[in-house]
């Protein structure tokens, strides 16, 4: 039997959580951790894969002879944007347990702004007892999903299940069974509609910067919670974080839940994290789970050595 090829891993994730995904990952395969003190000066010019996130540059270059890199999130957009990479396939992770997490984080926060958990936790604190009014259900109001990819979908899916009016917007046609869709030339019309806008776009140049105070201005105003509200968990280079916290404090916005931001940490002296109308999550919505990333790797280098194509490879042009 021939002998495997190796794969070099670069992972700014926790240690204990990456070390025990290894335990039981890549049979067979020789592994070089690059967070491991030994491996800083190895020769990599040899290894075929590459599992990253946010590696050392110089890895690209030490490893001239990588056949595949493999993203270590579903997004990818830092590894497009800060490296100069060679012209070979990037794999997203694409995965059950991300997907749903996702899809969870997605859901509290919606529930969340519609049952007023934001205000009710501020008289909690105050120690007052009285019921807000109004009390809307989810049927009263329209869930407007930006990015219909695998996360996208499976949130609009999951949201629907809960009683919500749903609709979804993506830059290019998508079809999706029952739930009503709009592409670049329909913005207004979708956003005219939403009064809640759920953000899961990839950052890309079209993306970047999307959500600012024109487009906070075309959100339905007047509906079931009165101001609409804006929930993030795609990328934080595609808010204006500075149109956020205007639209918030001028009420043109009633609520925010914030997992992405454009510089992160979020700096302490942000508004953001003393307004009482705002859920902050430390970019923690849909953490990557690391053994089922390494076997979404384990999958994808089986089917590229025996001939078959890669799942989930980026369009560099798209972006994503």
């Amino acid at each position: 039997m021939a002998e495997k090829s190796p794969v070099v891993i670069d992972l700014k994730f926790g240690r204990a959580s990456v070390m025990a995904a290894l335990t039981n990952a890549f049979a067979g395969r020789e592994v070089i951790d690059m967070a491991l003190p030994e491996n800083a000066g190895r020769d990599l010019s040899g290894i075929p894969y590459a599992v990253v996130w946010k590696p050392d540059p110089q890895l690209f270059v030490r490893a001239g002879g990588l056949k595949v890199i493999f993203s270590g999130g579903a997004g990818v957009d830092h590894i497009l944007s800060a490296y100069d990479l060679p012209d070979l396939p990037v794999v997203r992770f694409v995965d059950r347990s991300l997907t749903d997490r996702m899809s969870e984080w997605v859901v509290l926060q919606a529930l969340a702004h519609l049952r007023r958990v934001p205000a009710y936790a501020m008289q909690q604190r105050a120690r007052v007892w009285r019921e807000i009014d109004p009390q809307p259900e989810a049927r009263d109001l329209t869930v407007g999903v930006m990015g219909l990819g695998v996360l996208g979908q499976d949130a609009v899916r999951k949201l629907k299940v809960m009683g919500f009016n749903v609709i979804g917007w993506s830059r290019t046609a998508k079809m999706i069974d029952g739930v009503e869709t709009f592409d670049a030339d329909g913005l207004d019309a979708f956003l005219d509609r939403t009064d809640i806008l759920v953000g899961l776009l990839p950052l890309t140049p079209d993306t970047r910067g999307i959500y600012e105070a024109r487009l906070f201005a075309r959100l339905r105003q007047g509906g079931a919670l009165g101001k609409p509200v804006f929930i993030n968990a795609g990328r934080g280079g595609s808010q204006v974080e500075a149109d956020v916290i205007a639209a918030l404090e001028n009420g043109v916005l009633g609520g925010a839940s914030l997992d992405v931001f454009e510089q992160e940490p979020l700096s302490t002296e942000s508004p953001l994290w003393g307004m009482e109308n705002v859920i902050v999550t430390p970019h923690a919505a849909a953490a990557s789970d690391v053994k089922a990333l390494f076997a979404h790797v384990e999958e994808q280098i089986e089917r590229f050595e025996s001939g078959m194509p890669l799942q989930h490879v980026v369009d560099r042009k798209a972006g994503y």
